[in-house]
């Protein structure tokens, strides 16, 4: 008896911990650029499952002079346990202003709700998340609370940052340092990395220093709200291994391996739009994290939830 309640207790664990795990749809991914018959506001980097099937959407935003598809193998992660994910070129190698971008991105969601997309899958507007990497982070809570008319579920941000570098001449300002002052009452979901307040070879200033990054993100979002800490891992460290290396030259990376940090990175995503983006509205696996953060494949440490 006690073995047979012991394997239970493993197959529940083992599909809890899937969130880590591909998902069990294949994925695709596709460019739609400005002059293609569909005719987006910018270039559109698509990662969909090839399935037909309506789909809850995931808008991405990239960080600080990136591009989308530098972030391919996380992004394939989480579309393939059944998300749509745009991920909209704000910029080449010119940056534009962020209220530029944040104009980008409610034209580009406007754009989606009067088009059809490539291949068999239809996104469901009405299950909606925006998460934004570095400066991208910024961009997506910009974007949330600037756009009343945008209906977003939930909001996610990934190791999220506002100034003083990237350039701090970047606007709107959006932090206000006094604890749970956005004015948001989505499920926010902020992930951050340990070592990304560090300096680069002790010389080079931190891509998301302290005052600027997700622990302030974190202390002005109000319940329900999560916080994850990948302790061991720098601040680009989520990228496509090809783009780590580069991005090694600007700021601090850990010495773990970075698939683990991408699966890592994409279970916590995947959780949480579990639990809050709707439909299945499933916390189990949320909770799970939560309650044993030692079944992701990377360090957590702090983990907290504010459900109320």
């Amino acid at each position: 008896m006690a073995l047979l309640l012991q394997n239970e207790y493993e197959n529940d664990k083992k599909c809890l911990n899937s969130v880590f795990e591909p998902g069990n749809l294949r994925v695709k991914s596709m460019k739609l650029k400005k002059s293609d018959a569909s005719r987006p506001p910018a270039e559109v980097l698509v990662v969909a499952p090839e399935a037909e099937g309506c789909y809850p959407i995931l808008f991405f935003c990239h960080g600080y002079c990136t591009q989308t598809t530098w972030y391919s193998q996380l992004l394939h992660h989480i579309s393939s346990h059944g998300y749509i994910i745009l991920a909209p070129q704000f910029y080449q190698w010119l940056l534009i202003s962020m209220e530029d971008e944040i104009k980008t991105a409610s034209k580009v969601i406007e754009w989606l709700s009067t088009t059809d997309l490539p291949g068999n899958v239809h996104p469901d507007l009405s299950r909606l998340a925006v998460m934004g990497h570095s400066r991208g982070g910024k961009v997506a809570f910009a974007l949330a609370l600037s756009s009343p008319s945008i209906h977003i579920k939930a909001l996610v941000g990934l190791d999220p940052v506002s100034g003083p570098s990237p350039p701090s001449w970047v606007e709107p300002n959006i932090l206000s340092y006094i604890p749970h002052s956005f004015n948001l009452s989505v499920p926010i979901g902020i992930i951050g990395t340990g070592l990304s307040n560090q300096k680069r070879g002790g010389v080079i200033p931190p891509l998301a220093p302290d005052g600027y990054n997700h622990s302030e993100f974190f202390n002005e979002s109000k319940p329900p709200c999560a916080y994850f800490l990948a302790r061991d891992y720098g601040h680009c460290d989520v990228l496509n291994d090809s783009k780590v290396g580069l991005a090694k030259l600007v700021c601090r990376s850990g010495n773990g391996c970075k698939e683990k940090m991408r699966r890592g990175v994409g279970g916590l995503v995947v959780a949480f739009l579990k639990a809050h983006l709707g439909g299945d509205d499933d916390d189990s696996h949320l909770q799970t994290i939560v309650d044993a953060p030692a079944i992701a494949p990377i360090a957590l440490d702090p983990v907290i939830y504010i459900k109320k």
